[in-house]
């Protein structure tokens, strides 16, 4: 046996990643992390770059609560009290009590019968659209919706695919139109925060097209949303682009690595739903989950979000993104207006974006650059983060970094 045939193969698989743009590379591997101090939040250290110090603004952690001791402290303590992992999969004796706890206050959370838990938010949505979807199902979805449901999306070959333009109301109400007579069922599909732009799918709008139309179709329209980026950094209390917009969908799915720090996914839905999908979903019923501890660890972070500490924590949030987007106006770059922590800059050009990340990180600060074919051509952007944690001297830094280098270094 040997691997010699199939390795120039694999090599010219990878040259066309990096001719395309979409080669990865090597991580920046951090080693250690330095405590907020002097006005200024935490700061990290990589591989190869000694004790240089980097303000990190591409985390998904929006609120801090990966860093915070009281979630740390819960995590140690679970970990001791049931072990490093769960040792099985859910159904035969893998399930902790902690895991049964999360489900529960994820559920009373989101006002919803029931949730559960997956390994990522990632094999959430591979887990679940596959069981609703048949070979007499239209699935309609947003032209920016996640790899993760595109993915989905192609296992489960439904009898119909529709993609609506971004946000594009009036086209997502033709779709359903038009194919009354071709499908049982529909399952409309959007990301709720999108991930690229920081802009926000209007799930009100989204429920009243598909009210509208769901007699029209034997098995009714069912909106699924996938809130990962939204739950926790955005809506008032933390609920995401449901409270947001004031609409529900008919199943949500997010995460527990984002804002609230820890690991792993879930759905909530309706008891029926759930009870289903953990006789039905194979990402579910044949995968270990996460840890105990880090299931004890999400109940603390959905106790802090869920309380005054969370609302001061949003509040803080919101005023961080408003002092980034301001302060990126008032140097001339462009921009999408709304409130999302997420803050693209759109450079708009491939080589520009690239120069302008190595800039920033040539200046202790941790960007994504996003180019072609990642996001279209012309929609090249670097993807700034915020986070709680951060500080308006960190944001600060930041812009004078950038204002150096539209003055020319």
């Amino acid at each position: 046996m040997s691997l010699k045939q199939i390795e120039n193969i694999l090599s010219e698989k990878l040259n066309d990643l990096k001719v395309k743009g979409t080669f990865k590379g090597d991580k920046k591997v951090i080693t250690g992390i330095i405590e907020a101090k002097d006005g200024f939040g935490p700061r990290y250290l990589l591989v190869g770059h000694g004790e240089k110090e980097f303000l990190r603004m591409n985390s998904n952690s929006y609120l801090g609560l990966s860093l915070n001791k009281d979630v740390i402290q819960t995590e140690e303590d679970t970990a001791r009290r049931f072990g490093a992992g769960p040792g099985a999969v859910r159904f035969i004796s893998g399930t902790y009590a902690p895991h049964v706890k999360l489900e529960e206050r994820l559920a009373r959370f989101h006002n919803r019968e029931s949730a559960m838990v997956f390994s990522s938010a990632y094999s959430t949505v591979m887990g679940v659209l596959p069981q609703f979807i048949t070979e007499e199902t239209l699935v309609v979805s947003d032209e920016l919706n996640h790899n993760c449901i595109i993915n989905a999306i192609r296992l489960s070959k439904p009898a119909k695919k529709a993609i609506y333009r971004h946000l594009d109301m009036t086209e997502l109400e033709s779709i359903l139109k038009e194919n009354m007579s071709q499908a049982k069922r529909v399952l409309v599909i959007t990301d709720g925060i999108f991930s690229m732009r920081g802009d926000y799918a209007p799930l009100d709008r989204i429920a009243e097209i598909c009210k509208r139309h769901e007699t029209g179709y034997e098995e009714g329209v069912i909106t699924v949303v996938d809130d990962s980026h939204g739950v926790g950094a955005f809506g008032k209390t933390g609920r995401g682009t449901e409270e947001y917009t004031g609409a529900k969908a008919d199943i949500l799915v997010a995460t527990l690595g984002k804002a609230l720090g820890v690991n792993g996914g879930y759905v909530v839905s309706g008891k029926a739903v759930i009870n289903y999908l953990r006789e039905t979903a194979p990402f579910y019923i044949y995968s270990n989950p996460i840890t105990p501890s880090e299931a004890g660890a999400a109940i603390k972070a959905l106790e802090i979000l869920d309380s005054h500490e969370g609302i001061k924590l949003l509040e803080r949030l919101k005023r961080l993104t408003v002092h980034l987007r301001e302060g990126l106006n008032q140097l001339g770059y462009e921009t999408i207006s709304g409130e999302h922590p997420i803050v693209p800059l759109m450079v708009r050009d491939t080589q520009k974006t690239s120069e302008m990340v190595k800039y920033l990180f040539d200046n202790d600060i941790l960007a994504t650059g996003l180019n072609f074919p990642v996001v279209p051509k012309g929609d090249e952007e670097i993807r700034f983060q915020v986070s709680a944690s951060h500080t308006e001297r960190d944001i600060d830094y930041l812009l004078n970094i950038l204002k150096r280098f539209k003055e020319g270094r």
